[in-house]
């Protein structure tokens, strides 16, 4: 099983994404340092990120849920999204922060994404492992 390094606390977005487990992030080359990194080898739809940018984030609030408009209708067409293509429950996900932790929530995302065959990360938007492509996971 992966370490708890392999999910950094600040690799987890404010719309409650964990970007350990996205594509960018996983590559071997030109590594995206995630939502709340560098601009550095982003895509353009994460440097435009409505929610990464929103002025409400910008005025220190740290997670969606703290904000006065949560959920916001961009929150809400981002979590439509991930639910729908990818079996990722943002609105579970800031919950969870919410009411147990952030360090917790990274414990329970390290036992829900990891390959069983190998233990290495599952990437969230190919479905399968980084390292060696298998698709039994833990996704509970």
């Amino acid at each position: 099983m992966p370490s708890e390094s392999a999910f950094p606390p600040e690799l987890i977005a404010p719309c409650g994404l964990n970007c350990s487990l996205c594509r960018a992030y996983l590559r071997k080359n030109k590594k995206c340092s995630g939502c709340r990194g560098s601009p550095k080898n982003k895509s353009n739809s994460c440097l435009k990120c409505k929610i990464k940018n929103c002025k409400e984030l910008k005025k220190g609030i740290e997670f969606c849920f703290s904000c006065a408009m949560y959920p916001c209708t961009n929150l809400e067409h981002l979590a439509l999204r991930y639910q729908t293509r990818y079996s990722v429950n943002l609105y579970q996900n800031l919950k969870n922060i919410k009411e147990n932790g952030l360090d917790n929530f990274v414990s329970d995302e390290l036992k829900r994404w990891v390959c069983l065959k190998c233990g290495a990360v599952i990437c969230m938007h190919k479905g399968f492992c980084s390292a060696c492509e298998e698709k039994t996971f833990n996704r509970k």
